[in-house]
């Protein structure tokens, strides 16, 4: 499976961006996709996983209340809508798939990862 991050950008404190993630490869698996982030000199962390099916999600309590993660499995690509964005959600934000059904929290639990994109928010 590769996976493809893009929407992200600078944008002013309050604002909103909406990242993307494609999959190609065998994306027919029953994967659990999730979205983590890692800031200059920071551990990377995990922000939202959604199930396979897309009626489990979770976030982690910093960005709760703020960021929706999303499927659309016809078009394989999961979404994460980022609103109230704060100088502290500044990060390069990675898309990963979890090779079972139900996404995981630890960076460990996924399989595959993208690239991924650079959000910068400026105060």
């Amino acid at each position: 499976v590769q996976l493809q991050a893009s929407g992200g950008g600078l944008v002013q404190d309050g604002g909103s961006l909406r990242l993307s993630c494609a999959a190609s490869g065998r994306t027919r698996s029953s994967y659990a996709m999730g979205w983590f982030r890692q800031a200059p000199g920071k551990e990377r962390e995990f922000v939202a996983t959604i199930s396979w099916s897309g009626g489990s999600t979770y976030y982690a309590d910093s960005v709760k209340g703020r960021f929706t993660i999303s499927r659309d499995n016809a078009k394989n690509t999961v979404f994460l809508q980022m609103n109230s964005l704060k100088p502290e959600d500044t990060a390069v934000y990675y898309c990963a798939a979890d090779r079972t059904p139900l996404g995981g929290r630890r960076w460990a639990d996924y399989d595959y990862w993208g690239q991924g994109t650079q959000v910068t928010v400026s105060s």
